[in-house]
């Protein structure tokens, strides 16, 4: 893409946002290019770019190893926004002040912008509620930058250097959360840079596509599916851009499924019309590896291991030992891994398909296509429609890769898998029920470690605790609790316990994301 087009340059320092400040700038229609925070700001470099936009980081700017961009990017003549970090940095470097707070700015605060016609704040009213995240701030702007905003305290928030377009602002205006988030966006990537409308999903079928034939060739893929939307979507991909009898697709049944899943997903599969359809039935080898685990982490890594050895079974069987292995891994997947465009990201949470061992391996070899690591859900479903899969399947709510083996905490048993299964299937019912299944971008259910007592009829009773999980997202990046009616959740409270004899108490979720990840594990 380097000077192929116009487009702007976002440096990654590591933040779990940027790649969502790159989907925000796709929704204005423009090009962007991720880079290490301390890429060298070279002509090369910058031919064609017509802003550059400045990540967040878990970093502080005076930590010995804080990364830090090219000291020339002062000078540029380029309109430069600093988001969080980037403010930071940008203080920092050019003579201002940035110290920790004695109570972190996180989640929502007000923001009161100065008056005047600056055009970054073009259209915004004098107060917005912004999305914070950060436990340093800017105690002192550096010479010759005006504070434009101050959030409570009268913190600066907002700050321009004065006769040049370089700004920084102290909140992440790409989280749909931010009032005023995408306008400010748009003043500066269409207003300021001068961007236009040129990325479309269309377009992005068209490259993927050929991306895909270029790599592959003449050899066979296949495709580990779980019937969820991104495995399907990618499923749909490789057969509308490959042969289809070169494209296996193989459904694994862990025996970590939801309930009558595994007969679901063969039927919804079928639909596609692929050429090789298969199903190995692992269930009995997948508990038999969790037994007596109950770190997230170990049991990601076991679950993702022993997928690949299964596949690496099953491709011996087909006959095509050197096929492709396809994943249909996701933006948010590879950020929440730590698998950020630079060096400095961190872990959230490791995902089975990213962060394996196994896969890691296969990954360095060259033998793993992950067609949809650009997108997030949302665009998943977009490109869904575009090939033609069935609104029933993209309508569902996501289900990890790991299944329930990351929705029971502790050990995951046979006993345990029925038992959840029992009672997330009551869950999703009375949510279609009620109603309310398609205005949740996320239900589940999670079995706790845990024992309550209770009371069934006159008997003293020692039930399971369940957690109920429902949140309302766009992206999957960030995420609010669903509000229910108290009338509903009593009701659903009631049928779980009522038709789930193992379930004696049941609670209800209310964390957003951040400082929570949507999945418990």
């Amino acid at each position: 893409m380097r000077g192929a087009m116009n487009r702007v340059l976002i440096l990654d320092f590591g933040s779990q946002y940027t790649q969502l400040i790159g989907r925000r700038v796709r929704d204005l229609g423009a090009f962007s290019e991720i880079l290490p925070g301390e890429t060298a700001l070279g002509a090369a470099t910058l031919e064609g770019v017509r802003g550059i936009l400045l990540s967040g980081s878990p970093f502080s700017v005076y930590d010995e190893d804080a990364p830090r961009p090219d000291p020339g990017i002062w000078d540029l003549d380029l309109p430069i926004l600093g988001l969080c970090y980037g403010a930071q940095r940008m203080t920092e470097d050019l003579g201002g002040k940035v110290r920790r707070l004695p109570e972190r700015e996180y989640g929502r605060k007000a923001v009161d912008l100065a008056a005047g016609d600056d055009p970054l704040l073009a259209g915004l009213p004098a107060s917005i509620s912004t999305w914070m995240s950060h436990g340093d701030s800017i105690a002192e702007a550096a010479p010759g930058f005006s504070v434009l905003g101050r959030s409570e305290g009268g913190i600066p928030a907002v700050l321009r250097r004065e006769g040049r377009r370089q700004w920084g602002i102290q909140f992440h205006p790409e989280v749909s959360h931010c009032e005023g988030g995408r306008e400010l966006l748009s003043n500066f990537i269409v207003g300021i840079c001068g961007m236009e409308r040129e990325w479309s999903m269309e377009g992005y079928r068209s490259q993927i596509e050929a991306e895909l034939r270029n790599r592959v060739g003449d050899s066979e893929v296949l495709l580990l599916i779980s019937g969820g939307v991104d495995s399907t979507v990618a499923g749909a991909l490789l057969l509308s851009a490959l042969p289809h009898e070169r494209v296996h697709l193989l459904y694994i049944d862990t025996g970590l499924m939801r309930k009558d899943e595994s007969v679901e997903v063969m039927q919804s599969l079928r639909s596609l019309g692929a050429t090789h359809l298969g199903m190995a039935d692992a269930g009995q080898e997948f508990l038999s590896a969790l037994a007596g685990k109950s770190d997230p982490e170990e049991k990601r890594r076991i679950i993702g291991d022993l997928f690949i050895r299964v596949q690496e079974r099953e491709v011996q069987r087909l006959g095509i030992p050197g096929a492709f292995l396809v994943q249909g891994t996701l933006y948010t997947d590879l950020i929440e891994s730590g698998k950020g465009v630079g060096k400095k990201a961190q872990v959230i949470k490791s995902h089975h398909n990213v962060r394996s061992p196994l896969v890691e391996a296969k990954r360095a070899a060259g033998r793993v296509l992950e067609p949809l690591d650009r997108l997030y859900k949302d665009e998943v479903r977009a490109l869904g429609r575009l090939l033609g899969v069935s609104p029933a399947i993209l309508s569902r709510h996501p289900f990890p890769g790991p299944g329930l083996g990351v929705r029971i905490l502790g050990e995951v048993t046979r006993e345990a898998c029925d038992l959840l299964r029992d009672a997330d299937a009551v869950y999703l019912e009375e949510l279609r029920a009620r109603g309310l299944y398609d205005r949740i971008w996320q239900a589940f259910a999670v079995l706790l470690p845990l024992r309550s007592v209770g009371v069934a009829g006159d008997e003293r009773r020692y039930g399971r605790v369940l957690a109920l999980r429902a949140v309302v997202s766009e992206d999957g990046m960030t995420a609010e609790p669903f509000a229910f009616d108290m009338k509903d959740l009593l009701g659903i409270s009631a049928a779980i316990t009522n038709k789930v004899p193992g379930i004696g108490r049941v609670a209800y979720d209310i964390s957003s994301k951040p400082p929570a990840t949507i999945e418990w594990e």
